[in-house]
């Protein structure tokens, strides 16, 4: 991995290692599920609507059994991988570059009963650990963004694949048409050089050998929930007093705010992208 991928990789690790981080997407993003949400309304309780995220993706695949293997690529603090395990019986390696994320992920597994079915691995998916067509699924949400080597994430999907195995993934992205600079406030503020996009990840993985089976484009969701967080922080900001800085509560509204902005003007796409491994 080169000096400039290790750093950036460095600054996302950092930045979710943080206590300040580590508290905010545990007790406002949604505990669980640190990614973007199936709303029904408007209100809805971020913790609902992101499960239901989980849901849905989970219904796209055909016959995931107790056979099943499963690599969550960017897993966060494994709430995917628990409703997969417990719902399908699956067993599911848990990668993420966060070591606080993991510790409490791998607590919940084991107050869940799930530690047997659910292996976290401390690592980024630039470089999966393993062999080869090892896994039915590869599963991703909205944690691809965090890659300088985007192109390299899919391969190593496709990599890791057995043959007719699936891979499905949501990510935060531009607008295939998004004029130049105008993402600047978003980028800035996750410490990123530029973002994927639908045709991108397409070329992707048709170049890495993989079949598209659909993509399924909810961008107004992506909207939905930015809006939702921000309005959340603020609500319980009081709260989060001793648990969370002011000056990362403040950033993180500015932050909530730019991308709310961005997707309000076009400027941002997100939805579900499903391809196939067809050999």
């Amino acid at each position: 991995m080169s000096a400039a991928h290790s750093e950036v990789v460095s600054t996302a690790r950092d930045y979710y290692n943080s206590e300040d981080a580590d508290n905010f997407y545990f007790h406002i993003w949604g505990g669980e599920d640190i990614h973007i949400g199936l709303y029904e309304h408007e209100d809805e309780e971020i913790a609902t609507a992101s499960r239901r995220t989980v849901e849905y993706m989970a219904r796209q695949v055909p016959g995931l059994s107790a056979e099943s293997r499963v690599l969550d690529l960017g897993a966060g603090y494994g709430g995917a991988a628990r409703y997969l395990a417990s719902t399908f019986g699956c067993h599911v390696t848990a990668l993420n570059l966060s070591e606080a994320e993991n510790e409490r992920d791998r607590a919940m597994n084991r107050e869940a009963g799930l530690d047997h079915l659910i292996e976290v691995v401390d690592g980024d998916f630039e470089r999966v650990p393993g062999a080869d067509a090892q896994y039915d699924l590869v599963w991703s949400q909205d944690a691809i963004l965090h890659s300088p080597n985007r192109e390299q994430v899919i391969r190593e999907a496709a990599r890791v694949l057995k043959p007719g195995g699936h891979l499905l993934f949501t990510d935060p992205m531009q607008a295939d048409d998004c004029p130049e600079g105008v993402l600047q406030p978003v980028l800035d503020r996750i410490h990123l050089a530029s973002l994927g996009s639908i045709g991108f990840y397409r070329q992707a993985a048709k170049a890495a050998g993989l079949t598209e089976v659909g993509v399924e484009d909810q961008t107004g969701q992506l909207v939905r929930h930015y809006g939702r967080v921000r309005a959340e922080l603020l609500k319980q900001r009081a709260a989060l007093t001793g648990k969370v800085s002011e000056v990362y509560v403040e950033r993180m509204l500015t932050g909530l705010q730019h991308w709310v902005d961005a997707g309000q003007a076009g400027y941002l796409a997100w939805g579900i992208l499903h391809f196939r491994k067809t050999s």
